[in-house]
């Protein structure tokens, strides 16, 4: 990535095919993961339910992906969003990529005026970004260190979380 820029741009149409199997490169080998990523993404977006979606292009070759979408909080806090699924081509892993979609992602959230965002995954990388773990907000079934917030305004809701139903995909 040294001699090259990466361009961090909203997906289009003709990215789909490459997003779909860039999700499926990117979470072939990982662990804490049913494989159903890419599933999420196309159940997501068919929904209308893909709120931000963001690829990272080097070179004209699409490396990365990051998405949101609304989540319902049981207290009725508005415009929340789930960050994920993250995706970054296993040969680009560990370079910042996921990092700089995550970054500018957070930054169209909080230009359209949402609230927060939650995250499901490991503390100490989503840490970097701001997002902490709060006993006030709860996806069930999950430990509470790995589900995560990051407010935008100063006001943490309270209660359970639950993602948009797409997240149930599986084919």
């Amino acid at each position: 990535m040294r001699n090259s820029t990466l361009i961090i741009r909203k997906e289009t149409a003709a990215d789909i095919g490459a997003i779909d199997q860039l999700t499926r490169d990117a979470f072939l080998h990982a662990a804490h993961t049913d494989h159903t990523e890419q599933f999420i993404v196309k159940a997501l977006r068919d929904a209308g339910a893909l709120s931000v979606s963001l690829v990272a292009e080097l070179d004209g070759e699409l490396i990365g992906h990051a998405a949101a979408s609304p989540v319902a909080i049981s207290d009725g806090a508005p415009h929340w969003f789930g960050l994920g699924p993250v995706s970054v081509a296993p040969s680009h892993q560990q370079q910042g990529v996921g990092s700089e979609l995550i970054k500018q992602l957070l930054d169209d959230l909080r230009q359209r005026g949402a609230a927060g965002c939650v995250v499901l995954g490991e503390p100490a990388y989503y840490g970097r970004f701001g997002f902490q773990a709060h006993g006030a907000l709860v996806l069930p079934g999950v430990p509470a260190e790995y589900f995560q917030a990051l407010a935008f305004d100063s006001a943490l809701p309270s209660g359970n979380v639950a993602y948009h139903p797409a997240f149930d995909a599986r084919s």
